[in-house]
């Protein structure tokens, strides 16, 4: 299965992005807890270049929290600073200023040599779509003025927020990148909701997310559907769930269709757990092998 999604209006998003960067002294790059590098827009590297940058691991309550204290020192140790929060719920929302204002440091003090007075942090957020730009624009204004919604997509122009006396956010719509160059990253990305679910095949999709518990989580798997692994015939793993849940069709046969549907459904709802899909261990493994 081929994932592919570049909608119009990310491509002049990324030009107004380019744009608007000289009026911003950071940017706020908000990623997926769940997915610290698969939900990272390779495009944001090129555009924003040395401009300071926090990442912000959001939907952390979703994650695996050993894999995301893992990835806040995989940042760490490549000297980019990271916090993890819950925009959702407001946990963690209180790092996001501190760890603006400890990066921006050296700069206020500049500014205080040449007699000049710091003033508000003026932050641009960017990331993929549905990664929870608004929600967490919304939190930290403490009213409702980004729009936000369960689909991709929803914010389609930039505007600014006054954040109390210390922070002004310019937020921006989702950007995704024209080609991935790993489908395996595009498959992460549509099992947790950021590619719209009327372009990918689910059956697919739900394949890849009982192959990726078999692996990374057997035990959950296990306790959710009674399945120790994944059949190499797959139509025997959809059998097996499809009598669990009772999912049949005309003439009493297993609906797949269903099943998918009901798989896909129950890794986004959070009914296997919490659930982290970019593994540190197998990222160093693979910079290790590139190095060598």
């Amino acid at each position: 299965m081929t994932i592919q999604w570049f909608p119009g209006h990310m491509a002049k998003a990324r030009r107004e992005v380019s744009e608007k960067l000289k009026l911003v002294d950071i940017v706020f790059e908000l990623i997926d807890a769940r997915l610290p590098l698969s939900s990272r827009n390779p495009m944001i590297d090129e555009v924003i270049h040395q401009k300071a940058r926090l990442l912000i691991l959001n939907k952390a309550d979703m994650a695996d929290d050993a894999e995301t204290n893992k990835w806040v020192k995989y940042f760490a140790d490549k000297g980019q600073i990271a916090v993890a929060i819950n925009s959702l719920d407001g946990k963690g929302l209180q790092r996001v200023t501190k760890a603006a204002q400890e990066i921006l440091a050296p700069k206020w003090e500049r500014m205080r040599s040449r007699g000049m007075k710091p003033r508000a942090i003026r932050a641009m957020i960017v990331g993929i779509p549905n990664v929870g730009k608004s929600t967490l624009i919304n939190r930290l204004a403490k009213k409702n003025i980004a729009k936000t919604g369960n689909t991709p997509g929803v914010t389609k122009s930039q505007q600014w927020i006054k954040v109390g006396k210390d922070l002004e956010l310019l937020d921006t719509p989702g950007i995704l990148w024209p080609k991935f160059e790993d489908q395996e990253v595009g498959l992460k990305l549509a099992l947790t909701g950021a590619i719209k679910d009327t372009i990918i095949n689910m059956e697919d999709l739900a394949v890849y997310g009982l192959r990726f518990l078999s692996i990374h989580y057997p035990n959950r798997m296990e306790e959710r559907y009674g399945l120790s692994f994944v059949h190499e015939e797959i139509v025997e793993t959809f059998d097996h769930i499809g009598k669990l849940r009772k999912v049949y069709g005309q003439g009493g046969e297993i609906d797949y269709d269903q099943v998918a549907y009901i798989i896909v459904r129950d890794i986004r709802t959070q009914n296997f757990g919490p659930l982290t899909f970019d593994m540190v261990d197998e990222q160093l493994e693979k910079e290790a092998i590139t190095e060598n």
